[in-house]
């Protein structure tokens, strides 16, 4: 734990909803879910708006549409969220050379490596506030909610005090007041599992937890846990802020709306997703040793196996017939709902054999269309009309795609309908113009 408040949490407030909220006027101030609108979706992002009526991140979209049916649900654009979160980073990384981005949404930033004449509490208070304006400015408008503190742990409190759009800064030497009176469950890693088993001994706040003798926190929760909550609940935390953190898998995955029974198309799902592991891989000079491969069941059962290989592949087609190879051993015949491959044990280097021309039997199969988790025209997708210009689908179905036409710069839209075979109508990649 340092002596001044000068590591900074950054948490860019319902991020993905506010960037739709931002690129679509009409949903300013509504609800907006975004993450799976499917049957089996999970919420990524609620607006604040959404909020009000109970609906939460990792919820089921089944029972947000049943708490908040008349909020806008979208599927999601990971291009603008990404060319947002980069702008973002961007301003952080000219602040200081020490950021370490946690998400798409969130990071820590070291301010004394930062070029601020002192690190007294008004000096780091004033220079965080300019900062969130900086970021509204150059994110178009989006707020984030920032904590200080002498600490990771600390900062990452301090900015869930406050939230949307605030700034909480911890005085040194306050910091175990500010914690006593807190829930368990604001310490890192202790999530429902460790939360009920410190409830069993009767410790239920953090004060309570502080009491507890580290020895007797070993025996709860084990030494290596134990351990980290005896440290935390006094708020001693020397961890650094690392600009880089390093990569340790690679992997891709879907959902399906519709459960999957044949099992040529399981392994030729499993070929594509190789494929798109391996195209990763190779963008950012990688390679990697174990191929795994991730089925959930039916019944939601989740099935993970692997298996290491001699030397490091970045190669589609090899990572593919491993990965075909490890469901061949698995009991499928009750449907599969969630398939993914992935690989790890990563390296920057690639053996020459397996870094070259396919081998004989890797080539992709023909398939069938997979079963897909939305349709082709995804509630939220950015869409541009031959003579109407840019909008974003309202929704689908039945052969027929509405459209609202308006975007960031321009007031509430018009909405009109299609058919959806329209070849007046097209999907369009949103790029926000460089200032």
């Amino acid at each position: 734990m340092r002596a001044v408040a000068s590591v900074l949490h950054l948490d860019l407030d319902a991020f993905f909803a506010s960037v739709e909220q931002r690129d679509k006027p009409s949903l300013r101030g509504k609800p907006v879910v975004v993450g799976g609108v499917g049957g089996r979706g999970v919420v990524a992002t609620a607006s604040y708006e959404a909020r009000q009526y109970g609906v939460r991140s990792a919820m089921s979209t089944r029972e947000a549409r049943a708490r908040c049916p008349h909020a806008a649900f979208l599927s999601g654009r990971f291009d603008a969220y990404r060319e947002t979160s980069t702008r973002v980073m961007e301003l952080l990384r000219s602040v200081s050379p020490l950021v370490e981005p946690l998400s798409l949404d969130e990071a820590f930033v070291d301010l004394a490596q930062a070029t601020l004449p002192d690190l007294e509490v008004p000096t780091v208070t004033a220079y965080a506030e300019e900062l969130r304006g900086r970021v509204r400015e150059v994110t178009g408008g989006l707020t984030a909610s920032v904590g200080l503190g002498t600490s990771k742990f600390i900062a990452k409190v301090a900015s869930e005090l406050d939230k949307p759009d605030g700034l909480t800064v911890v005085t040194p030497g306050t910091e175990r007041e500010l914690l006593r009176p807190m829930q368990v469950t604001v310490i890192p890693g202790v999530g429902p599992a460790t939360a009920e088993r410190l409830r069993r001994a009767g410790i239920h706040t953090v004060e309570e937890l502080e009491r507890v003798t580290e020895d007797e926190l070993v025996r709860l929760v084990g030494r290596a846990h134990g351990h980290s909550l005896f440290q935390l609940a006094r708020a001693q935390d020397d961890r650094p802020v690392v600009a880089e953190r390093e990569t340790k898998s690679v992997s891709v995955e879907g959902t399906y709306d519709t459960d999957l029974t044949d099992r040529k198309l399981m392994e030729g799902l499993l070929t594509r997703q190789a494929l798109g592991v391996g195209e990763r891989l190779r963008k950012h000079g990688l390679s990697g040793r174990t191929v795994s491969i991730k089925v959930r069941l039916h019944d939601f059962t989740t099935l993970s196996r692997s298996t290491t290989l001699p030397s490091p592949t970045d190669s589609g087609p090899v990572i593919g017939r491993h990965a075909r190879a490890l469901l061949a051993d698995l009991d499928t015949s009750g449907g599969v709902r969630l398939l993914g491959v992935g690989v790890s044990g990563l390296a920057d280097w690639v053996q020459e054999d397996l870094f070259g021309e396919v081998e004989e039997g890797d080539d992709v199969p023909d398939l069938p269309e997979a079963p897909r988790s939305r349709g082709q025209w995804a509630p939220g997708m950015d869409v541009l009309h031959a003579e109407l210009g840019a909008g974003w689908v309202w929704g689908s179905g039945k052969g027929v795609v509405t459209v609202r036409f308006e975007t960031a710069d321009t007031p509430p839209g018009p909405v009109r309908s299609f058919r959806a075979d329209d070849p007046a109508l097209s999907a369009r990649s949103l790029r926000r113009e460089e200032d």
